[in-house]
């Protein structure tokens, strides 16, 4: 019976700890809701004139892991984003926001989910791409 239980206690310790190294990823149940976090891969334009800053400007960031609480943040400002879809977002960038030709820096956010489990992350920022604003 001591064998038994030892082992028992042995093989329930190298199954907490293979589903701790796991980290955040489907096969992961103490993940539970827990986001990846983002990452962005291009800009639909990363050169735009200030004249359609004036006008108004539909920026789409493409990337990955975007959910709903995802947003865009341009020189830290969070502005109102639009998720079209987990590889897609939206915003438009106006004069409130960018004054005059300079360069931008770009990034996504999400916050993080309701993991609260050792061995999970949860949302985050990605890396930052640059959009110059031309005269």
């Amino acid at each position: 019976m001591k064998r038994i239980a030892t082992t028992l206690r042995s093989f329930s310790v190298l199954l907490f700890a293979m589903l701790i190294l796991q980290a955040c990823n489907p096969f992961n149940t103490f993940c539970g809701s827990a986001r990846p976090a983002p990452a962005i891969a291009t800009l639909s334009a990363s050169t735009i004139t200030f004249e359609q800053v004036q006008q108004g400007f539909p920026l789409t960031v493409n990337g990955s892991n975007f959910v709903a609480a995802s947003v865009v943040i341009i020189n830290g400002v969070t502005l109102p984003t639009q998720v079209v879809s987990n590889q897609e977002l939206q915003v438009t960038i106006t004069t409130a926001l960018i004054s005059g030709p300079s360069t931008a820096s770009v990034t996504v956010y999400t916050s993080g989910g309701n993991s609260g489990q050792i061995g999970c992350s949860s949302g985050g920022t990605s890396h930052a791409l640059t959009l110059t604003i031309t005269p």
